[in-house]
C-alpha cells in the first residue's frame, strides 16, 4: 500500500513538473521579445564605467533585478487570486508602454541633441556617484521590464492552478535574470577578451589568437548596435502583439492580413504577415503616445507657476 502511494506521489510530481516545463517554454517564447530589449538596455546601462568596475556593476544590477522579482512575483500572484480581471488591462498598459519606449528610442535617434547633453553632464559628476546613478537607473529600467515579463507570463498561465502559476513565475524570473545578466557580463567583457588575446598573440606569435582577438574587438561594438536595434524592433512586435490579443477587432484584422499573406506568398506570407501587422501597429501606437506625451509636457512647461 505504501509502495503504491509512493508511486502515485511520484507520478503526480512528474506530471506537475511536466506541466511546469511546458508552461515555462510557452512563457519563455512569449517574453523573448522583452528579453532581447532587457539585454540590450542593460548592456548599454553599464557602458561608461571603468573596465575594472564593469562586472561589479553588472552584479549590483543583477542583485537589484532579483530583488525586483521577489516583489513582482508575489504581487502578480495576488492579482491572479483577487483581481484576475486586472491581468488583461495590465497587459494592455504594458504593451502600450513597450510601444512608447520603442518610439521614444526612434525619436532619440533622430534628435540626439538632448542625449548628448546628458552625457556632458555625466562627465562632470564624481565617478563613484556616476556609477551609483548608473546602477540605480539600470535597476529602475529592470523593474519596468521585469514587470512586463512577469505580467506576460501571468497572462500565459492564467488558467493554471495557483501552485503552477507560482512555480512557473519563479522559474521564469530566475532563468531570465541569470540569462540576461550572464549575457550582459559576457558582452561587456568581449573587448577585454579581445585585448587579452592580442597581447597573448604578441608574446607567443600565435596567429589564431591574433585573428580571434581582432575579431572580438571588431564584433563587440557591432553586437551592441545589433542588440539595440533588435531590442527596439522587439518592443514594437511584442507591444503590438499584446494589443492584438487584447482587442478583438485588431485580432480580426490580423487574421485578415494573415490570410492575405498566405494566399499570396504561401507559408512564408503566413509567418511574415502577422509580424508585420504587429510591428506596424506597435509603431503607430508608440508614435501616437509619444506625440501625446510631447504635447502634455509642452503644456505643463508653459503652464505658469503660482
Amino acid at each position: 500500500m505504501a509502495g503504491t502511494n509512493l508511486l502515485t506521489l511520484l507520478d503526480d510530481i512528474t506530471a506537475l513538473l511536466d506541466d511546469i516545463a511546458t508552461m515555462s517554454k510557452v512563457a519563455t517564447k512569449k517574453t523573448a521579445g522583452v528579453l532581447g530589449d532587457d539585454l540590450a538596455l542593460n548592456a548599454q546601462q553599464v557602458t561608461g564605467v571603468s573596465a575594472d568596475r564593469e562586472l561589479p556593476v553588472v552584479w549590483a544590477v543583477a542583485k537589484g533585478s532579483f530583488l525586483n522579482k521577489t516583489m513582482l512575483v508575489p504581487a502578480a500572484l495576488l492579482i491572479s487570486v483577487w483581481l484576475p480581471w486586472l491581468i488583461t488591462p495590465l497587459l494592455m498598459i504594458g504593451g502600450l508602454f513597450l510601444c512608447f519606449e520603442g518610439a521614444e528610442k526612434l525619436v532619440e535617434k533622430a534628435f540626439p541633441a538632448a542625449k548628448s547633453n546628458d552625457h556632458n553632464e555625466a562627465a562632470d559628476i564624481d565617478l563613484v556617484e556616476y556609477e551609483k546613478q548608473k546602477i540605480k537607473g539600470a535597476i529602475r529600467t529592470d523593474f519596468i521590464l521585469s514587470a512586463e515579463i512577469i505580467v506576460i507570463t501571468l497572462g500565459t498561465v492564467a488558467g493554471a492552478s495557483l501552485l503552477n502559476q507560482a512555480l512557473v513565475l519563479s522559474v521564469i524570473a530566475v532563468l531570465m535574470t541569470i540569462g540576461v545578466y550572464g549575457l550582459v557580463a559576457g558582452i561587456v567583457k568581449l573587448d577585454d577578451a579581445g585585448l587579452y588575446l592580442l597581447k597573448q598573440a604578441l608574446q607567443t606569435g600565435n596567429r589564431f589568437k591574433e585573428i580571434l582577438g581582432k575579431g572580438l574587438l571588431a564584433a563587440a561594438p557591432r553586437l551592441m548596435q545589433f542588440l539595440a536595434f533588435a531590442g527596439t524592433v522587439a518592443m514594437f512586435l511584442v507591444g503590438g502583439g499584446i494589443l492584438v490579443h487584447g482587442i478583438s477587432i485588431l485580432h480580426h484584422w490580423q487574421l485578415t492580413v494573415t490570410d492575405y499573406g498566405l494566399s499570396h506568398l504561401g507559408s512564408v506570407g503566413e509567418v511574415i504577415a502577422p509580424l508585420l501587422f504587429d510591428g506596424t501597429l506597435g509603431l503607430l501606437a508608440g508614435a501616437m503616445i509619444v506625440l501625446i506625451h510631447y504635447i502634455v509636457m509642452r503644456f505643463i512647461a508653459k503652464k505658469p507657476t503660482a
